[in-house]
């Protein structure tokens, strides 16, 4: 009798190298995720940033007239994390001003964004498109 003994299965160091790899990759599928979230969350926190510092610039260059000096603000109960910075400096030219608006975090104090721009004043008495333009009908 030649009786040949088949046995499967799994031994138990099969078993626990295969758990071992299986925690492994979850842990660094885990730490990958965590990474992304954190990376969107920024990523969300600066768009915001560059938004309210553009509608700041906007509400300047809608108020028509700038004076030279720094000025720092907030963006109202909606978006309390955020605080801007406003320098108007006058140019060599007559009615041309650089503008720069910065966006930080009101808790750390910390800069989110940083915007940059020139605007030009128009002369008194020339403040419809019309009449900057040169045409009368």
């Amino acid at each position: 009798m030649n009786a040949i003994s088949c046995q499967s299965g799994f031994s138990l160091i099969e078993v626990v190298v295969a758990i071992l790899i299986l925690g492994i990759a979850l842990v660094g599928l885990t730490e990958g995720v965590t990474a992304a979230l954190g990376s969107s969350k920024a990523s969300e926190r600066q768009t915001m940033a560059a938004q309210l510092a553009a509608g700041q610039i906007e509400t300047l260059r809608a108020g028509g007239s700038y004076d030279d000096g720094q000025t720092t603000g907030d963006f109202g109960d909606e978006f309390s994390q955020y605080r801007w910075t406003q320098t108007i400096s006058s140019e060599d030219i007559p009615g041309l001003y650089d503008v720069e608006v910065e966006v930080e975090d009101s808790q750390t104090g910390s800069a989110i964004y940083d915007l940059k721009t020139s605007l030009f004043e128009l002369p008194q008495g020339s403040n419809s498109v019309a009449s900057s333009a040169g045409g009368e009908r």
